[in-house]
């Protein structure tokens, strides 16, 4: 499994990651000892980088992750984990030094470990980004030890060039996908110019891009797939990267006609974003053992000649108008 910088962390990690939010709530319902299972498999096929959050289950993921951790003391294994969601709404007020520092301390105690590997967080207000008192709180829990590096996941490409003009920003989490692809425009140069990691989410559209659904497909009522289709519960663009899901479901097709014979065309959309300069890792979840061997395969995947322009013209045709103005 290839291994890249992340930020200027002086930490390397797997092209493909593994994102965690099914682990914890949200997806449909997830035994613990299949959890267990998932992030075994994972390791043992070269994955050295778990994405998680406070709020995947109220801590849930987070604690699953912390005793797999504590199973497995001698595992390379980078935790990146995201705070800021628990807030009862999302204000910029609620961004204290006091509240950082609570939600790194609960992280900590998740996770069994002393200092946090890198947190992010999680999706807050464009001015808590743009917020130097945020930004001074976080660098006093790098000095105090409480964590080793923090990023920013961010919603829009707006947000993100903002987080990586600041310096002591080490990684920007943004939906990169091949129906999301205004990142590719401006925010992937910037991150290259500052060295600043870049964890890709949502990479498979919610499960579109894998090819196994049709227009008539139901997901379970506790899965956000049902319940945030339209936007209900949070940002829409989490949901099916916020395209209309019939004409996903018929773009999904299209990509499928493109994938190399061999592979998946799951891995085909892994193999696109690890593909992509400025990329440090993908971050798709996994159910099963199986997806995740699956989904880090992807990393030794070459795509073939013309794979790119496709992707993009795809994009163009179905979305552009749709998803580029958007975020």
């Amino acid at each position: 499994m290839q291994q890249r910088r992340l930020g200027r962390t002086g930490r390397d990690v797997s092209v493909i990651g593994l994102g965690t939010w099914q682990l914890g709530a949200d997806w449909g319902d997830v035994d613990e000892a299949d959890a267990l299972a998932v992030l075994d498999a994972a390791a043992d096929a070269g994955v050295t980088v778990f994405d998680t959050a406070d709020v995947y289950g109220d801590g849930r993921s987070e604690s699953i992750i912390g005793r797999w951790l504590a199973a497995n003391p001698a595992s390379p294994m980078t935790v990146l984990t995201k705070f800021g969601r628990r807030l009862p709404a999302q204000t910029h007020d609620g961004y204290t030094a006091a509240n950082l520092r609570a939600w790194a301390d609960r992280s900590r105690r998740n996770l069994g470990v002393d200092t946090l590997d890198l947190v992010q967080l999680h999706c807050p207000p464009t001015s808590v980004i743009e917020d130097d008192a945020v930004f001074d709180a976080l660098d006093a829990l790098v000095s105090a030890g409480v964590i080793a590096a923090y990023g920013v996941s961010v919603e829009t490409t707006g947000q993100a060039l903002t987080a990586i003009a600041r310096p002591g920003v080490q990684s920007v989490q943004i939906i990169l996908n091949a129906f999301r692809l205004k990142p590719l425009d401006e925010v992937l140069p910037a991150a290259i110019a500052a060295e600043t990691g870049i964890i890709a989410r949502v990479p498979l559209a919610s499960g579109l891009l894998s090819g196994r659904y049709s227009e008539t497909t139901a997901f379970p009522a506790n899965d956000h797939r049902t319940y945030n289709r339209h936007g209900e519960a949070f940002d829409v663009g989490e949901t099916f990267s916020g395209v209309d899901f019939e004409t996903g479901v018929a773009a999904a097709r299209e990509f499928a006609a493109l994938v190399p014979e061999g592979a998946t065309p799951a891995q085909a959309a892994l193999a696109w974003i690890v593909a992509q300069p400025g990329v440090t890792t993908v971050i798709p979840g996994a159910r099963g053992p199986e997806q995740a061997r699956a989904n880090a395969a992807a990393a030794a995947l070459t795509l073939p000649d013309g794979f790119d322009a496709a992707v993009r013209e795809l994009y163009d045709r179905r979305f552009r108008a749709q998803v580029h103005p958007r975020w």
